[in-house]
């Protein structure tokens, strides 16, 4: 038996007979918490440490044991708990992050709202990340900064609602978390500038009120952030043999033959072989290059021809037809490592994982990498470097059609992937180089014409919330979430990367194109709401079957309530 030292939260209950190792029984403070951590933890010999409130009754020892025989650094109930949804200001900073929307409370689930109520933690990721911090009020203010805390520096963080048992006690009205604390952890975990976005949005949007903003500032403003720790070394992991996978690589090409063939010639080299290829090649017919199959007859190749193009129908189609237990996403104009498949099924051994994704860097931009970014929780699901288990797409169906001509397909299907439990891991040594190719793709249908990047050097660019963007953002968060994802874009349209004189030359031009701007975000809002009528229309993957005459599947209670991401 593992020894695991019990942290009980209670000033006056009994103490339990707790077998696994020691029990200090701790006011349910984050000053309180933090000291205990901060004295006990160095000599502590304990494998974990479990923080639980007395009010929970005693905790389930046989339950513990197991979580740690899992690959993740961090359990918890936090959903169950309240936690869901806190805290609010967070949606002045980063409002549609795939992270902030909350999954389903009884389901085993990736969060960082935890609850300290209920929080088991693995004792090296405490020594590594810290603690509760003692600065903060409450403790749904220290608790959710520590969770937001390890999911950024690398830790594996889950909610368990089993760690309650198997009938959790009935929730109380909600953690207590002041405003104060609001603003501590947008200041501790973004900064000074977000924080007083933040505070100036929320105020102007009757979040809170001027006064009580001002109040929380006057207080929060004194205080020194934390410094931030490095990220999480993963010493609990360990090699496993890999086996012999079956992957199979999914490649959609329109008009850019030139990169799919070097593309081709590097997948030869790969030290993990696909046992297929599968090309969905949306070419027009006359333009069609006859000769791919031929040149490179060594590889596995199966290749689709399309008449209509469209990366959705296009990948769905293509994943109707792959063999492989695991389905590797790379774009057409991917320049890739011998090692990538091998690298990505190793990442989803180690985390037993069911997602792994990596990076791409983009042509011209530097490539190097501080050796501090290790794995971690990802937000994002990039269809040009992604290696995901094939059941997980029997779960969560395939690419959502109203993204067919449009952006944020691969961020639409992340999202369901993230909400049905998949662990997903992003690893940032996992890198491809992306071309970003001047025609083909999206860009023949005016898609991603104007990118982040390319607003942030030129004066006259303007990335604004696309019509499929909203959409996404309107399926799965609140009105509130949507509406300062939508102000933060128009925002941007006045930022840009440059001496001062740029600067000011970037905003003289956003207020000249400001009544243009809003006319834009106003109809892309109008399509957006249309699409919601018509939409989703998402495709389900029959486990292992051979017919391609599958059905169109309606995955509309995929949609998540305003209610359910609070």
């Amino acid at each position: 038996m593992s020894r695991v030292d019990l942290i009980w939260l209670s000033a006056t209950a009994e103490v339990p007979s707790w077998s696994p190792g020691e029990v200090w029984q701790v006011d349910p403070t984050s000053n309180a918490i933090s000291k205990v951590v901060r004295e006990q933890l160095p000599e502590s010999d304990a494998v974990a440490w479990l923080f639980w409130d007395s009010a929970l009754g005693n905790p389930d020892t046989r339950l513990v044991q197991q979580l740690l025989s899992q690959t993740a650094d961090l359990w918890h109930s936090g959903l169950i708990l309240g936690m869901k949804g806190l805290p609010g200001l967070t949606d002045f900073v980063n409002p549609t992050w795939m992270l902030n929307c909350d999954p389903d409370e009884a389901s085993e689930v990736t969060s960082w709202r935890l609850s300290l109520r209920a929080c088991l933690v693995r004792a090296e990721a405490l020594r590594q990340l810290g603690g509760p911090l003692r600065e903060f009020q409450t403790l749904a203010g220290a608790s959710l900064e520590m969770g937001h805390r390890y999911a950024a520096r690398g830790a594996i963080v889950r909610h368990v609602p089993l760690l309650m048992g198997e009938t959790p006690p009935l929730r109380n009205a909600g953690p207590s978390l002041t405003f104060q604390d609001e603003l501590r952890f947008v200041y501790y975990r973004f900064g000074s500038f977000w924080s007083k976005a933040a505070l100036l949005r929320a105020a102007f949007s009757g979040y809170v009120s001027f006064a009580q903003a001002a109040r929380a500032w006057q207080v929060v403003r004194r205080e020194s952030r934390p410094v931030e720790t490095a990220a999480l070394n993963h010493t609990n992991l360990q090699s496993i043999s890999l086996g012999e996978p079956r992957v199979s690589v999914l490649i959609p090409t329109l008009d850019r033959y030139s990169y799919l063939r070097t593309l081709l010639a590097q997948l030869r080299q790969q030290t993990i072989k696909p046992i297929e290829i599968v090309i969905v090649d949306q070419t027009a017919g006359q333009r069609r290059d006859d000769r791919l199959a031929i040149d490179f007859a060594d590889l596995p190749l199966e290749i689709i021809f399309l008449d209509r193009a469209g990366q959705c129908s296009s990948r769905n189609e293509g994943l109707r037809r792959v063999r492989g237990d695991y389905v590797l996403f790379i774009d057409d104009d991917d320049e890739v490592p011998p090692t990538l498949i091998e690298d990505h099924l190793m990442s989803l051994a180690r985390f037993r994982a069911d997602v792994s994704s990596g990076v791409a860097d983009e042509v011209g931009a530097a490539t190097e990498r501080p050796s501090s970014l290790v794995p971690r929780l990802s937000d994002v699901f990039p269809t040009n470097n992604t290696l995901v288990r094939r059941e997980v797409l029997e779960q969560s169906g395939l690419f959502d059609l109203a993204y067919e001509r449009g952006q944020r397909a691969d961020g639409d299907l992340g999202m369901r992937v993230y909400l049905s439990g998949a662990l997903m891991i992003l690893d940032p040594k996992i890198s491809v180089l992306h071309h970003h190719a001047p025609s083909g793709g999206l860009r023949t249908h005016k898609a991603r014409v104007i990118t982040y990047a390319s607003s942030r050097r030129r004066l006259r660019h303007r990335q604004l919330p696309s019509a499929t963007e909203i959409y996404l953002a309107k399926r799965y968060f609140t009105v509130r979430q949507v509406r300062e994802m939508i102000w933060l874009g128009i925002l941007g349209t006045f930022s840009i990367r440059g001496s001062a004189a740029k600067k000011m030359l970037k905003i003289a031009a956003g207020l000249i194109y400001l009544p243009h701007t809003m006319w834009r975000v106003k109809q892309h809002c109008r399509q957006a709401e249309r699409m919601l009528q018509q939409f989703p229309q998402i495709p389900g993957l029959e486990a292992r079957t051979a017919n391609h005459n599958y059905p169109v599947r309606d995955y509309s209670d995929s949609r998540v309530s305003a209610a359910a991401c609070r």
